[in-house]
């Protein structure tokens, strides 16, 4: 099965690409390397061999000879910005990067009959939920830009399953990610990353001489911010079977990927300090700009309507993984 898997190079997309050369999937990676690393490429190559292309969404010309030369069966698509409160500060690059140019991929496979579309998308798009787990009926009421920019890509992909039968589509909205995998081989190798396991993993290292905790003020149960957390290796296989899903015949699904675990701000540093050894120094800061006080997935119908089945449902297991990857790019 042909596969283009757009930003492919990025923490997220090069876990899947490991997965699907794994399973002898033929994948076309294209990637602007903005936020993702060649150095993982050049790694994932060693499993087997695959055609990467430098190119940045916006490139319409390219990206459609792209797909005259390929028959892609199927997209993954995550080349997106990510940082919740960059995108408040600046949120025309986030319509014009996440949603413009998700627009520019889904008219091409329009075009060119890909009617397989797997789309990275986000917990952000809730916003502030009333209860503390979600299901995927809740209420999208995003807080923030970036939030706002997936939720847009998301109605492009609705409307057009709604005005083409053949065209089917999977939405896996994604809690917190984290860890690295476990054969060691890949890892999140933005150094500006704002994820608060692989800041923590950071300063344990003394990469950072301490780390924030942006607001301890929140109505929860110590004042800062829940997340439920998800070993990357699991997310990277709920794409694999969300692929399986659409391969199967089934009809367009969004999906949440968590566990339906919350762990607070303060709960995951101190599990980073029991499974270090090590006592960094942590400060209290002022919030950031579009974080809600809570999110926490319901991922039932995922686990109901595909093969998925998590392997790494451990905080203390996914923060080794971070460890571990972040002690070897010293």
């Amino acid at each position: 099965m042909k596969i283009l898997v757009t930003g492919g190079a990025g923490y997220i997309g090069s876990h899947v690409v490991k997965q699907l050369l794994e399973k002898g999937c033929e994948v076309v990676v294209i990637d602007n390397l903005s936020k993702g690393s060649f150095k993982a490429i050049e790694s994932l190559k060693g499993i087997k061999k695959f055609e990467f292309i430098n190119l940045d969404l916006e490139e319409i010309t390219k990206l459609e000879e792209l797909f005259k030369k390929h028959k892609f069966e199927a997209i993954i698509h995550f080349a997106a910005f990510i940082e919740v409160f960059e995108s408040t500060q600046n949120p025309l690059k986030y319509y014009l990067n996440n949603t413009t140019n998700t627009l520019n991929l889904i008219t091409l496979s329009a075009k060119y009959g890909v009617n397989k579309f797997i789309f990275s998308s986000t917990a952000a798009v809730y916003g502030e939920p009333d209860s503390g787990e979600i299901k995927e009926d809740s209420l999208l009421n995003p807080i923030n830009p970036y939030g706002r920019s997936k939720m847009m890509s998301e109605w492009f992909l609705r409307d057009l399953a709604s005005s083409d039968e053949e065209f089917k589509f999977v939405i896996l909205r994604y809690f917190n990610v984290a860890g690295a995998s476990m054969d060691g081989l890949l890892g999140q190798n933005y150094p500006n990353a704002t994820h608060l396991v692989k800041i923590a993993t950071q300063t344990i290292t003394k990469k950072r001489d301490k780390m924030s905790i942006f607001g301890d003020d929140y109505p929860t149960k110590d004042g800062t911010c829940i997340r439920d957390y998800i070993h990357v290796e699991d997310l990277a296989s709920a794409h694999l079977s969300a692929l399986e899903y659409l391969n199967s015949g089934a009809k367009s699904e969004i999906f949440n990927v968590g566990y339906g675990k919350g762990f607070s701000v303060k709960e995951v540093i101190e599990k980073a300090k029991e499974v270090s050894g090590v006592d960094f120094k942590v400060e209290i800061s002022d919030r950031r700009e579009g974080d809600p006080a809570c999110l926490v997935a319901n991922s039932t119908k995922l686990r109901n309507l595909t093969n998925w089945t998590p392997k790494y449902d451990d905080l203390g297991l996914i923060i080794k993984s971070a460890l571990k990857w972040e002690e070897k790019i010293k």
